[in-house]
């Protein structure tokens, strides 16, 4: 899932491996949770022998591990663009049976095929109990912001069937990195069917995606991914809280703790059956301005984060029934909007069980806490979610995240996820708690 240039056929297959799905109940010892990432990047080089070293990665520009700690290194793209009348015209070549199409996401029939292609095909966990489930309308949102271009939804077909058998995606996106605004593609949605896996397909999608958003004069992206490639920016962890805890329990999910009963556990996640926050209901169409004007002040903090404006946030965050939910705090004297959550809604497939066939699960998207302290806003966030039948609320430990975690009894997972940036270099790894970034 990440832009790159012609010699991207080098690159490993499983390299291009979308983010997991990570399983609440192993804790990771807190001494690996506080590790240093630039420490825990040479440890990861010298760990690799010669044969398995990112080859391709060396060849692209993007951090490269040998500038790990190189301070005088400048911050900022790392190639400079190329004239718009030297970028590739023509699609990459496929093997024969195949060829491309541009997947038409308002299309009914074309959405029901990217939705069958990665509800039977993308990210699973490691154990294979679980995949990610998009639903079609959460594609449509995730796909069609402010600006989007449709050349960027990339498919690939048997052109005898014309069966969808690949996917890729980009969408425009304008990120701050310290001071500057760049316009980026963020990468999305890499799927390969399983039957094709040999074909070395991967690659060709990567290097036609970078094409179609370089022929709109973006050269710079970000994407994450599972598996650490050359060089994270920032490694988050991901957290889980149990809403419904029998059924992460019944599917696998979540373990029973040690010296805990089924009964006890219940009553451990328990949470009021209504919201606490005076004031606290949910965003419309005319708190946009006000949304705005809160995050934008919140964001400017980190080092990296999206640079929203209005068209942005009504998109991103206006609320659409099981794809993203919006809730803010407008204070009963003066009507001021001071506090905002978010969480969007990606369900899982549960794999080989006979009770239960999906896993309903919220994952924390942004949140801004000003009057209201954010543990208690987040709670009311978990009420709410729980109100509404989630079984698990997720959240990365980005931003203040980390400041309600344990004491909303979320617990760690066992993944990580990766966060990358395309030919722009920052000097020195990030805090997860730096970073103001969260994608899909």
């Amino acid at each position: 899932m990440v832009l790159s240039n012609d010699s991207s056929s080098e690159s490993h297959e499983e390299e291009q491996k979308p983010k997991p799905i990570v399983v609440e109940g192993h804790p990771i010892p807190e001494s690996e949770r506080s590790i240093d990432i630039e420490e825990l990047q040479r440890k990861i080089q010298e760990s690799l022998s010669v044969s398995k070293k990112h080859k391709f990665w060396e060849t692209q520009p993007v951090g490269q591990y040998k500038d790990v700690g190189n301070t005088s290194l400048p911050e900022g793209p790392i190639e400079l663009p190329t004239p718009l009348d030297e970028v590739k015209q023509e699609p990459y070549n496929l093997p024969a049976l195949y060829e491309w199409v541009t997947c038409d996401i308002d299309s009914e029939e074309t959405c029901n095929e990217v939705y069958s292609l990665l509800m039977n095909n993308y990210v699973e966990d490691d154990e294979n109990m679980f995949r990610f489930n998009y639903s079609k309308e959460f594609l449509r949102w995730a796909l069609r912001p402010p600006g989007y271009f449709k050349s960027w939804h990339i498919g690939v077909r048997v052109k005898a069937s014309k069966k969808l058998v690949a996917f890729i995606t980009g969408v425009p996106a304008k990120i701050r990195v310290r001071d500057e605004v760049v316009s980026m593609a963020e990468i999305n949605f890499l799927c390969v069917h399983k039957k094709l896996r040999s074909k070395r397909l991967a690659p060709v999608l990567i290097k036609e995606v970078t094409r179609r958003v370089h022929l709109e004069n973006i050269w710079q992206a970000a994407y994450t991914a599972g598996v650490v490639l050359p060089t994270p920016i920032t490694t988050c962890q991901y957290w889980h809280r149990s809403l419904n805890p029998k059924k992460l329990i019944d599917v696998g999910f979540s373990r029973l703790g040690a010296r805990m009963t089924m009964s006890r556990t219940i009553k451990l996640y328990k949470l009021p059956d209504s919201t606490i926050t005076p004031g606290f209901r949910k965003m419309e169409l005319r708190d946009v301005p006000a949304v705005t004007r809160l995050l934008r002040t919140y964001l400017a903090q980190f080092a990296v984060a999206p640079d929203f404006d209005e068209n942005d946030v009504e998109h991103w965050l206006l609320p659409e029934e099981n794809v993203v939910d919006s809730f803010l705090v407008e204070s009963p004297k003066t009507h001021e909007v001071t506090d905002f959550c978010s969480f969007y809604t990606l369900p899982s497939s549960i794999l080989g069980n006979q009770n239960y066939t999906m896993l309903k699960a919220a994952y924390s998207y942004y949140n801004v806490s000003t009057q209201t302290p954010l543990l208690q806003l987040m709670n009311d966030a978990l009420i709410v979610a729980k109100q509404n039948d989630y079984d698990v609320f997720n959240a990365l430990d980005v931003m203040h995240n980390e400041s309600f975690l344990k004491g909303l009894k979320f617990g760690p997972g066992d993944g990580q996820l990766h966060y990358y940036l395309y030919n722009y270099r920052i000097k020195n790894a990030l805090k997860p708690s730096e970073l103001g970034l969260v994608l899909l």
